[in-house]
């Protein structure tokens, strides 16, 4: 067997995260029966992933450019402390390819994709060349190495046609993201989206690309192995966002019919393959109603909404990752993947559910919903501190039924359980999302939740005179 078929064992992990997903990454790995080393800012100290590992470090202040994104510090700690694997779990340096390389260099595994993937799949435009070139459908976008100026944005702007979509070309997740309808959004909103990229990826290069109205956000789970075996778990429906932020996720997507999901999940494949891509990841597309779809980009790292997948499909995501980083061979066919009933994620952040604005404070009183098919992941306890330094998720609700109806009805109860003191969350707003007609009818787009807030204003609108003159009388 050559060498970069060999199976390797790991026997201590650092998890280079926080919250849920440090969890997350400890759970599967104690199932593996691999030690855990945490790594925490100052902010952190009593963080729950920091009480469920085995051990774990202090690796700077609360800033995360200080701490969960030094990757000096991180590969330091996951060293001195004899790990020999890292999970970087998603977000902070999980796309960072200079991150997986300086893990190999320093003779750790990383649990994702080569460095030179996760480089080529980060970097979009080079992304939707060699995607084109596949014969994997694209949307028209920028030419050449992206946008790093106003007027290099201008000119590409001009030639796409309006309106645009700004992206950061180094990562995704909704930062970095702006949609621009004329030239003069354009010029006030490119040094915004460009700043906010250079502080979450390090990186001033955006992407601008054809923005499509209406179109739903469509996402394909991949697998992939070293020895070059690809397959697909199906699809989520992302389409519940706020500024292009998810907030809302489900599978199976409730417009798609079999022979749609077949050529979408094969176009997936077809993505994955094209590079020689291994282990998790996320092949993104644009749905447009009359089913004609379009290939985004790629996450080359575990989801935040994994869990719905998890939950059609019963594949632990998180193990499988684990398991291909050592070399293992994948151990399902593409034949053997079916997804059963409908699984809904309801992200739950700590925020004003009125204001939209970020709600730290201290958990003084938290109960988590049960029941048949409700799962809930989460770093909270009574008496912890949600911090202000950090992305607001604090829980993800998945709940899992025979079919969407019931699905729907089950995160309902759920949600209606769920209780969070000390802090304010979005548990109102996804009852609202919910009970929304059109959701019900799986009748959504990107545009969803800006649409439904402002029905929402304008009912509160046209109700507030007649309050006036209520009190009036």
């Amino acid at each position: 067997m050559s060498p970069n078929l060999s199976i390797k064992v790991f026997k201590k992990l650092l998890v280079a995260n926080r919250g849920t997903i440090a969890v997350r990454v400890i759970r599967a790995c104690r199932e593996l029966g691999i030690s855990t080393v945490a790594v925490y800012s100052t902010a952190d100290k009593a963080a729950m992933h920091v009480r469920m590992a085995d051990e774990s470090v202090c690796i700077g202040p609360p800033a995360a450019q200080d701490s969960y994104l030094n990757m000096q510090s991180v590969v330091s700690a996951a060293v001195a402390y004899g790990a020999d694997a890292v999970h970087p779990g998603y977000g902070f340096l999980s796309e960072n390819g200079d991150f997986a390389e300086a893990c190999h260099r320093s003779g750790l595994n990383f649990v994702g994709p080569r460095a030179r993937h996760i480089r080529l799949m980060g970097d979009k435009p080079r992304a939707l060349r060699i995607m084109k070139r596949a014969g994997v459908p694209v949307l028209p976008g920028s030419e050449g190495t992206g946008a790093m100026e106003l007027r290099e944005a201008q000119v590409q702007a001009k030639a796409l046609g309006y309106p645009v979509l700004i992206k950061a070309a180094a990562g995704g997740g909704g930062k970095g993201m702006r949609i621009v309808r004329n030239a003069e959004e354009l010029t006030r909103l490119f040094p915004l989206a460009r700043s906010e990229s250079e502080a979450a990826f390090g990186s001033s290069k955006m992407y601008l690309e054809k923005y499509l109205e209406r179109a739903r956000h469509v996402e394909f789970q991949i697998l992939a192995d070293n020895r070059k075996n690809v397959i697909h778990l199906g699809e989520r429906d992302c389409s519940i966002q706020r500024r292009h932020q998810k907030v809302l996720e489900e599978s199976p997507c409730p417009v798609l019919t079999p022979r749609l999901r077949d050529k979408m999940g094969k176009a997936a494949v077809r993505a994955a393959e094209v590079v020689g891509y291994s282990n998790v990841g996320t092949v993104e597309f644009l749905l447009t109603p009359d089913g004609e779809f379009y290939f985004i980009e790629m996450n080359t790292r575990i989801q935040v909404e994994h869990g719905v997948t998890e939950m059609v499909t019963r594949v632990d995501l998180v193990k499988e990752s684990l398991l291909l980083a050592m070399g293992e061979p994948l151990r399902i066919k593409q034949r053997g993947v079916q997804l059963t009933g409908s699984a809904i994620e309801c992200r739950i952040y700590a925020e004003d559910p009125d204001l939209h604005l970020p709600s730290p404070g201290v958990v003084s009183n938290h109960h988590s919903p049960g029941g048949l098919g409700v799962r809930v992941e989460t770093a909270l306890y009574d008496g912890y501190r949600v911090p202000v330094h950090y992305d607001p998720l604090v829980a993800k609700l998945i709940v899992h039924a025979e079919n969407r109806a019931l699905a729907i009805a089950r995160s309902k109860a759920a949600l209606r359980e769920y209780l969070i003191d000390g802090i304010k969350t979005n548990i109102p707003l996804h009852l609202k999302i919910l009970d929304d007609p059109d959701f019900r009818a799986g009748n959504v787009a990107t545009d969803f939740l800006a649409r439904y807030e402002t029905r929402e204003e304008q009912g509160a609108a046209a109700r507030a005179p007649r309050r006036q003159q209520a009190r009036a009388s």
